[in-house]
Order: C-alpha cells, then sequence, then structure tokens
C-alpha cells in the first residue's frame, strides 16, 4: 500500500479541491492510502458531503496553521511548524507517508522540503522539474524555478535526475537529455551551458547536446536542462502563448453568424485539441534531488488537475526515484572519473 500525505489547506480553493480529488483518489487506485492533512473540521464535513466519511484508505492528521499563498517562505519555515504543508514533509522524513502532495506555496514547500528533507549525496540543491506537452507526447523540462543562478556541475546534476526519472517513469533506458540554449552550435551560450555540456559529454548520460526553445515540443529530446531563470521564463511564456491562442480562437469563431457556425463544425476538432493539451493532464511537478518525495500541484488547481499530481507522487514512490537518482548519480560521477 502506498501512502501519500496531502495537504488538505494548499492551494487557492483549499478543502472544496483537495478533498474531492483524493476520494476520487483512494476510488480508482486501489493500492492507495491519502492522509489528508489540515483542519478536521473542515475535512471531515467535506468527507461527510461527499458520503467518503468511512472510507479506510482515507484519514485525517489535524494541523493548526496554513501557510498563505503569499507567505514569504522564511516565515513559513520559522513560524508555521503545525501547518498542514511542514506536517506533511515531517511525514515523509518520519517515514509516516512515502510521499506528500501540496498545491501550496511554491517558495515554502520547497525551503520546507529542503530543510526537512535535505538533498541526497552529490546533489547540491533540489530542482522543479514537470512534464510539457510536445508533438512526439510530451517532453521532461527541469528547473523551472527552483534555482536562479546555476554552475555547469548543478546543471549535469539536473540531468542525472531528469534522466532517471525518464527512464523509470517512461520505461526508456537512455532518454535523450539536452541542455537549453541559444542556438545548438557548440560555439553559443554563457559559460555555465558550455561547462554543463562538457560534463554531459563524459557522464554516461545519452546527451544529444544543446536544444532551442523549440525544441521543447518539436524535437525528439526527452529531458531539457536549464537553469531556473530560463525554465521558468519558459514556462510562463507556455502557459501565456497558450492562453492566447485560445482567446484569438474565441474572438475569431464568434466575430459573426459564419464564423459561429464554422465553431459549430470545428467543435469535435477542437474539444480534441483541447484534451491533448489540457494543463490538467501535466499537473504535478516533482522537486527531484531530495531524500524523500515531494510533488507540487498548481496552485489553482482542480480535483481533476490534483489528482493527476497525486498519481504523479504514486508512481515516483512506486519506482523509488531518490534511490535511483542516487545510484544514477554515483554511476556517472564513476563514468567521469575513468574518462
Amino acid at each position: 500500500m502506498i501512502k501519500i500525505a496531502l495537504d488538505a489547506m494548499g492551494g487557492d480553493f483549499g478543502v472544496p479541491v483537495t478533498v474531492p480529488a483524493a476520494v476520487e483518489a483512494v476510488r480508482v487506485n486501489g493500492g492507495l492510502e491519502l492522509i489528508l492533512v489540515g483542519d478536521e473540521t473542515q475535512v471531515q464535513t467535506e468527507l461527510k458531503r461527499l458520503g467518503a466519511a468511512n472510507e479506510a484508505r482515507l484519514s485525517v492528521r489535524h494541523t493548526t496553521q496554513t501557510v498563505g499563498m503569499d507567505e514569504a517562505p522564511a516565515q513559513a519555515l520559522r513560524m508555521k511548524k503545525d501547518s498542514s504543508m511542514r506536517v506533511c514533509v515531517n511525514m515523509v522524513k518520519s517515514g509516516e507517508a512515502n510521499a506528500c502532495v501540496s498545491a501550496g506555496n511554491t517558495g515554502a514547500l520547497m525551503a520546507t522540503a529542503k530543510y526537512v528533507l535535505k538533498t541526497l549525496p552529490g546533489i547540491d540543491r533540489p530542482a522543479i522539474c514537470a512534464r510539457i506537452p510536445a508533438v512526439k507526447g510530451h517532453t521532461y523540462m527541469l528547473d523551472l524555478g527552483a534555482n536562479l543562478d546555476c554552475s555547469a556541475e548543478q546543471l549535469l546534476q539536473f540531468a542525472v535526475m531528469g534522466s532517471v526519472l525518464v527512464a523509470a517513469t517512461e520505461h526508456k533506458p537512455q532518454p535523450k537529455v539536452g541542455v537549453l540554449n541559444v542556438g545548438q552550435e557548440d560555439i553559443k551560450g554563457n559559460d555555465q551551458v558550455k561547462g554543463a555540456a562538457k560534463l554531459l559529454d563524459g557522464s554516461g548520460l545519452n546527451y544529444i547536446g544543446f536544444v532551442e526553445g523549440n525544441d521543447v515540443f518539436l524535437s525528439d529530446v526527452d529531458v531539457v536542462v536549464c537553469d531556473g531563470f530560463a525554465g521558468n521564463v519558459a514556462l510562463k511564456t507556455m502557459e501565456g502563448a497558450s492562453k492566447t491562442i485560445a482567446h484569438f480562437l474565441r474572438e475569431e469563431f464568434s466575430r459573426n453568424w459564419m464564423t459561429s457556425i464554422s465553431a459549430a463544425f470545428a467543435m469535435p476538432v477542437l474539444k480534441a485539441l483541447r484534451q491533448r493539451i489540457d494543463p490538467r493532464k501535466y499537473n504535478g511537478a516533482s522537486f527531484l534531488g531530495l531524500t524523500g518525495i515531494v510533488v507540487k500541484s498548481h496552485g489553482s488547481s482542480d480535483a481533476v488537475a490534483l489528482r493527476n499530481a497525486i498519481e504523479v507522487a504514486r508512481l515516483e514512490v512506486e519506482e523509488d526515484i531518490p534511490r535511483r537518482i542516487d545510484s544514477q548519480l554515483e554511476a556517472s560521477l564513476s563514468a567521469r572519473r575513468t574518462a
């Protein structure tokens, strides 16, 4: 049985979203147990409303504090030791839970996870990794904002972590790894990406060279590595581009009666497109490099999106991702020593 601690108070909506997501998650997965961490009265009320108060694989751990979405990470770390977020991470540390999921404040969750769980040996900093929809299916990208400045060595560590995650969860023995750059030529880029390329050449990973922004969607690359500054800008650009296209489509289809009729005929295609790029399917960013498993759900997630984040955590527990990263990192270091 896989046991996951869920921050019931996290996100923009809290209990009205987290509890239905938990109920549905255990309903569709018989090997999953969820601990709902937060205000017991609120959680139990929602469980009763959903007719799930007696579900044996759902339990509640009461906490007295919550971390605000705009709260400073340092304050949350110092002052919110009985917050739903902190208790979730503590449960991973103590072994009461195999993983935790939160839709709460990203900075606070990263700071808490790093402080409580610590990083794996050989990992300087944890990185945020998520799937991005692409022509061939999807691409994994990291770091997406945890580390604004990174050394070449840290980019190598990110590559190892991303490669392990893809190999385990996508069943690809040798995932293709690329470093995000302003061009594919060796002479382009800053010192960090050039240095990372040299390290990756002798790492034993399936390194395919530099990739550009459009390659995230169009190229045959499985893992794209970058610093958190570039990764976060790229992620937000993708979100903005997606919303802009949707806005333009609505404008054009509602321009006059002829375009409205065209919209009716195009509806099956539009629905299929929406299904393929539905961001809820890709919800659940992994904090890789920690000794335990922590998954961040988007703050505005609905129950469907949060359930996908829970599934990401379940899969990482099943594949024992932290142990695999630890082993692969040691193998990469050995390869470099003998190169």
